[in-house]
Formats: C-alpha cells, structure tokens, sequence
C-alpha cells in the first residue's frame, strides 16, 4: 500500500463529501478511492468512516486521525516545496478551494493563461456552494465577504463584485422593464429562500441624481409576486434568468459574459445593491510555494486587487458633504 497515497485519498473523500466525488476530483475509478480508503482502515486496524447510503461521517478516531493526516500531509509538502523552489519554475500540484460559481464563471476561463505560464504547475480545485472559512489543507482559498476578514491567516484582496440585477430580454418583452425599484413588487424575482418563510427585502441604493431619487437615496422593496423557483445555488439562478424564469440578483462576475453577450440585460442599472470583497487566502507556512505565490500573482494580476468591481462598469455613488 502506498500511505501517503492512502492518507491523500482519505482526505480528499471528506474534503468532496463522498467517494464518488472524490473519485471525480481525483480522476480515477470509485473502485479505486474505496478500495484505498479499505487498505488504510485495515492497515490501521480501526474503521475511520462510518458509511450509509445517504451520508459519510467520521468515526471518533477518524477525526483524530484526519486532523493529524492533514497536518502530515502539510508537512510533507513543504519538505518537497523546499526542495522544488532549488528550480527557477514553480512546479507541483496546488490545492485551491473556490466557491462554484467563481470556479465556474472566472477561474476555469483564465486558466488556460496560467498554465501557459507555468506549464508544471497542476490547479486541482475544490469547489463548494459557499465556502466559509480557511481550510489548511489547500494552498489557496478563495472567500468573499461583506466584512472584513478575521483568523489566523494571510489574505489579499482580489476585487470587489457588486450584485446585479438581471433578466433575460424575453423576460423584460413580456414583462417590462422597471424604471424603479417600486415596480419589482409585480415581478418574478428569483432569489434565496428565507429562514422565516416570508421573502427578503432587498435594499437599494440611488447611483445617480434624478427626479425621483436623490444621490445615495435608499429603497426597500418587499417581493410581492409568488417566485416559480427559490434557491440558493447562484448557478441554478442564472440559469432561471437566462431562460426567462424572472429577474435575479447576482455577483458582477457571474453574468458578466452574459451581459457582454446580450444573453442577460441589466435591470435597473441606475441603483446598487450591496457588494462583496473577494479574498485569496493562505494558511499562515513558514514557506509559502512558488507555485502558490505564482497562482496568487497571477490573480491579483488579473482581477486588479483593488476595492473596485473589474467585471461591470458602473458609477461609484459618492455622498455629498
């Protein structure tokens, strides 16, 4: 048996949430994950999952041993880290956890510039709905947050995105096209579902003077029309949008080709919602890669690293003194 494959692979099981998606992440057969993980329980002489048919869970020592595991994993990284930065080029495999939709909509699209650049360097990513926090056991995590970051960890930042409001012109030929965050109430808005079961306000900015709204003037508006979907899967949304489902809410960088591409029509572009800073975090190492810093660069590089959004042009609302 090979232990560091085994341990690699126990990991990568509970960082997918199951054998078949691990099997995916990793590129090989499902025989193969189970038949790992089985090698190393019975190496260990202690079962480290508990499994049913619906739902993996950690034995009490398979937390114990998963903690240690990635801390060893960790370890060994950096030893061959160590030793691969004596090469000019950043090389190995680098470890990024990213929400879905960035993954989807920015991170697969640059890439291929990336891997140009650096030919030896392997991105095995990890994607989730939201991700939440800093997982040591990947290089790179990618977050976004309303607030300012907290936790024992290195972070820049990448961009800001701003939420936009968006529908489909077959929508807005059907329906209208509000002038006015009022006229939303009569609208199919496709947006998260809530705790108590009555929908979310949503909250408004003025982005410029006019008749009806002064500068930074605030709106609240209450959905009225019953939503044919509710979810909060930022994908499955665009997709409700882009087929004429109604008028959703989403981050600049998801739409951002659609609207390029007319597929998508911005609604109401002369108010903001709120927006998101995006982060790029490290686990705080003694040695950080060169694959890591080169990933890292590169990003800041292409998104701009400043307090702006990169993916929409639009008026910044200044207050007046």
């Amino acid at each position: 048996m090979d232990h560091f494959k085994a341990m690699r692979t126990f990991v990568r099981i509970i960082d997918e949430g199951g054998f078949a998606s691990a099997a995916r992440a990793m590129d090989v057969a499902p025989a193969a994950v189970t038949r790992a993980l089985s090698d190393l329980e019975m190496h260990l002489g202690t079962r480290l999952i508990h499994r049913t048919t619906r739902r993996l869970a950690l034995t009490e020592i398979g937390e114990q041993y998963l903690d240690r595991t990635r801390a060893i994993l960790a370890e060994v990284a950096s030893a061959e880290d160590l030793v691969s930065s004596a090469h000019n080029e950043p090389r190995g495999t680098l470890r990024v956890r990213v929400p879905a939709a960035f993954a989807i909509h920015q991170l697969a699209k640059h890439l291929p510039r990336f891997h140009a650049q650096f030919p030896l360097v392997t991105v095995e990513v990890c994607t989730l709905s939201a991700v939440e926090d800093v997982d040591e056991g990947h290089d790179l995590t990618i977050l976004w947050r309303h607030r300012p970051l907290d936790g024992d960890f290195i972070a820049r930042r990448l961009a800001c995105t701003e939420v936009i409001l968006c529908a489909s012109p077959e929508y807005l030929d059907r329906h209208g096209r509000p002038d006015h965050p009022s006229e939303l109430s009569a609208h199919m808005l496709l947006l998260p579902p809530s705790m108590n079961g009555r929908p979310n306000d949503l909250s408004f900015t003025s982005n410029m003077a006019g008749e009806d709204a002064q500068p930074c003037a605030t709106w609240t508006v209450t959905p009225q029309a019953r939503a044919p979907m509710s979810t909060i899967n930022a994908d499955l949304c665009y997709a409700g949008a882009l087929s004429g489902l109604g008028i959703c809410g989403l981050p600049s960088f998801v739409i951002e080709d659609a609207v390029f591409e007319s597929a998508l029509e911005r609604v109401l572009p002369a108010w903001r919602m709120h927006e998101f800073t995006i982060w790029a975090c490290m686990p705080t190492r003694k040695h950080v890669p060169a694959r890591t810093r080169a990933l890292l660069d590169f990003l800041l590089q292409t998104f701009g690293g400043d307090p702006r959004d990169p993916w929409l042009n639009h008026e910044v609302c200044t207050a007046r003194v």
